[in-house]
């Protein structure tokens, strides 16, 4: 198996040996047995955190370079005119915590994401024109891992105690915990 060691960052497809093509939900993850697009049993061994990008290349223990590609999968296309219109759609959006990829083409921009009929709905509700396609998703990597630091990556969590008397013969407590990876 060929063990992937350190992310590279994009490199030319003359600079790899292989590719290995993934859907999104198999690029955010930092550990993977996968086979390359040539047959070859792959293991990754990446920090976890930032998205495997599309073009991204992983070096080998052994120096050898993979390119990582973005897979065509079922995909939206929300459509809605430019200016405000759009960064409404893009705000309300992005603003339930979901991966968007952002773009423009001869028709205009668009917002994209995985099929959801919650996110759908709130698109139309918006104005949007939705198209739904197969085409790689490759979101937006966000502020934390552009800003100071390419490809920087952090996380945290919170805990969370409370407790609570009331008039009524008991009390009670609980506890919650939040995580979070930026």
């Amino acid at each position: 198996m060929l063990k992937l060691i350190e992310r590279l960052g994009p490199v030319e497809e003359r600079a790899a040996s292989d590719t290995l093509t993934l859907p999104f939900e198999l690029r955010i993850r930092g550990r993977l047995k996968a086979q390359s697009d040539s047959g070859r049993e792959l293991g990754l061994f990446l920090d976890r955190g930032p998205v495997l990008r599309d073009g991204e290349g992983l070096k080998a223990e052994s120096g050898e370079v993979v390119r990582i590609r973005a897979a065509i999968e079922p995909v939206v296309t929300a459509r809605v005119s430019t200016g405000l219109p759009l960064a409404r759609l893009a705000y309300h959006l992005g603003n339930r915590h979901v991966q968007l990829a952002l773009g423009e083409d001869e028709k205009g921009g668009w917002v994209r994401f995985p099929p959801d009929h919650v996110l759908e709905e709130l698109a139309e509700l918006l104005g949007a024109e939705l198209e739904h396609h197969n085409a790689t998703f490759d979101p937006e990597p966000g502020a934390y891992n552009q800003v100071g630091g390419g490809g920087h990556s952090h996380g945290h969590s919170h805990g969370h105690g409370h407790s609570h008397d009331h008039e009524h013969p008991h009390d009670h407590s609980h506890t919650h915990e939040h995580h979070h990876a930026h």
